[in-house]
C-alpha cells in the first residue's frame, strides 16, 4: 500500500506528459498541414499529368 501512495505523490513525469502533449500536438498540426498542401500540390500536378 505503500508503494501504490508513492506512487500517487511522485511528480517526476510530468515533464515527460507534457513533452508528449506537446509532441503529439506538432505531430497533428503537420498532417493537418501536409494534407492541405497536398491536395493543392495534387491539383496542380493532375493537369500536368494529363497533358503528357
Amino acid at each position: 500500500m505503500q508503494m501504490f501512495k508513492r506512487l500517487i505523490a511522485d511528480e517526476r513525469g510530468g515533464e515527460v506528459l507534457e513533452y508528449a502533449l506537446i509532441a503529439g500536438l506538432i505531430v497533428v498540426a503537420a498532417i493537418a498541414v501536409i494534407t492541405t498542401v497536398g491536395q493543392k500540390v495534387l491539383a496542380k500536378w493532375n493537369p500536368v499529368n494529363s497533358g503528357l
